[in-house]
């Protein structure tokens, strides 16, 4: 065991850890909600420490060895976080151990990743862990910061990486959907309007129509990260940048960006970015907006899939498991229940980030950590269950034509394909007739003689668009 002391007093902490007095006291303050600190946050994390220590070193500010010391000691870290990433190995969560939830506006979190960092550094200089006076976690691992411009400059990185992600998961969607718009072009069916029969429409346009909005929240969510890329590092406490050399506040913006990738820069007003987290509200709500169309889309498909036998059974959804314990052969639509229930947690998670934005006060928002942990947890939910949806779901489907002519041709939906050339009243006084004499619309409109069956299908598939063989 070594001891460490804060302002508090003295607390023990295992000689093998790699964290400290701040982390200890955190996770003895704050229940365990078994919900970890995503990976791509930890990454931002230490990639703002990273630029720190950088801009620090190229202003004077920071001894050679130190910021030698701290550098290798990040990207050792680094490689441990890509790790967790890429799900091969989570022993980054030995080190970054504080619950995402906490008080303090994120400061556990931001000493979690000082002291590891320090920690680690000490080691690779052969010290022992806690000999702070050689790297110390906040005058040299937290030089020129504090957590109230590291924890939303740190968030906002990970934010854009986690939205990228979702752009390209939502791109491959929208191809398999493309796909099937294509495949189904020629599918004649009946449309609906609220969930009664409407007039025809293709499959194919159907599924086009969904390919739209997908490609529609691609765009937004494109134009979102903008709303993102301005960060308030170098504000320290309150955006004033007080304990912050100016020219760290001039240099740590581009270093972040050129470390990153991401086209990052300093906020025009740091104060402003320091107690104002609208931008994450308005980004949420773009996000959301992608999870409604999730949302609608999977209904469509269950309906249409419904049955088989005793529904609307139009469309055929690949069997993933049995869908009863007592029911045999029954098959659910799994996939799509999976989706749907993310897309929920994801508007919730929008009242969630909304009342937690307007709950700041005054020079900072005290609820950035549940912000957080809401806002990237959105993304990786919604990447997810979209991929999930596009890998097996979307390429399954295969469409009962059978079911599709019949449905069509036993509406009255068809009858709106003929006003142009009978007239609005005749075909309307072929219709009431059907439905007096309890028969389809096709075999009254036979009984009339006034147009051959093949000829209705003519009209209607020119009527839609469909070039028929």
């Amino acid at each position: 065991m070594r001891i460490e002391k804060d302002a508090i007093g003295t607390v023990e902490i295992p000689s093998d850890k790699y964290y400290g007095i701040h982390t200890a006291r955190s996770l003895s303050n704050f229940p365990d909600s078994g919900e970890k600190v995503n990976p791509y946050f930890i990454k931002a994390f230490l990639q703002v420490k990273l630029a720190a220590a950088d801009t620090n070193f190229e202003i004077g500010m920071m001894e050679k060895y130190k910021h030698t010391a701290i550098s290798e000691a990040v990207n050792k870290l680094l490689k441990e976080t890509e790790n967790a990433i890429n799900k091969v190995e989570f022993g980054i969560y030995n080190k970054i151990v504080v619950d995402s939830l906490q008080g303090g506006a994120g400061t556990s979190l931001n000493m979690n990743i000082n002291e590891v960092i320090a920690n680690t550094a000490l080691e690779l200089l052969g010290k022992e862990k806690g000999s702070y006076q050689f790297i110390h976690p906040i005058d040299d691992v937290n030089q020129s910061q504090s957590t109230n411009d590291t924890y939303p400059t740190a968030l906002k990185i990970a934010s854009i990486y986690l939205m990228r992600i979702l752009q390209d998961t939502y791109a491959k969607l929208q191809g398999e959907l493309q796909k099937k718009e294509n495949e189904f072009m020629k599918v004649m069916k009946l449309g609906r309007t609220q969930f009664q029969d409407a007039v025809p429409i293709t499959l194919g346009q159907e599924f086009g129509a969904y390919a739209q909005a997908i490609a529609r929240d691609r765009w937004r969510i494109y134009n979102a990260e903008e709303r993102l890329r301005a960060i308030n590092m170098g504000g320290t406490a309150v955006g004033t940048s007080i304990a912050a050399h100016k020219n760290f506040v001039l240099k740590i913006a581009g270093n972040l960006k050129s470390m990153t990738g991401l086209p990052v820069s300093k906020a025009e007003d740091l104060i402003d970015a320091t107690q104002n987290l609208d931008v994450f509200a308005e980004a949420h709500g773009i996000i959301k907006a992608g999870a409604v169309s999730l949302i609608k889309i999977c209904n469509d498909l269950r309906f249409m899939s419904s049955g088989p036998d005793g529904g609307i059974g139009e469309i055929k959804l690949t069997p993933r498991q049995t869908g009863s314990s007592i029911m045999p052969g029954k098959v659910n639509p799994v996939i799509l229940e999976h989706t749907i229930q993310a897309a929920e947690i994801v508007k919730g998670h929008d009242v969630i980030i909304n009342n937690v934005v307007g709950a700041g006060n005054l020079e900072l928002n005290a609820f950035a950590p549940l912000l957080g942990h809401a806002f990237l947890r959105s993304l990786g939910l919604l990447s997810a269950a979209a991929n999930n949806l596009a890998e097996k779901a979307i390429p399954g489907i295969s469409a009962n034509e059978k079911r599709c002519t019949e449905n069509l041709m036993r509406s009255s939906a068809i009858a709106a394909a003929l006003i142009n050339r009978f007239g609005y009243d005749k075909i309307q006084e072929i219709v009431k007739s059907a439905h007096a004499k309890n028969i389809s619309f096709i075999e009254e409109l036979k009984n009339s003689n006034i147009i051959a069956e093949n000829e209705v299908i003519k009209i209607v598939a020119d009527e839609i668009g469909v070039k028929l063989e």
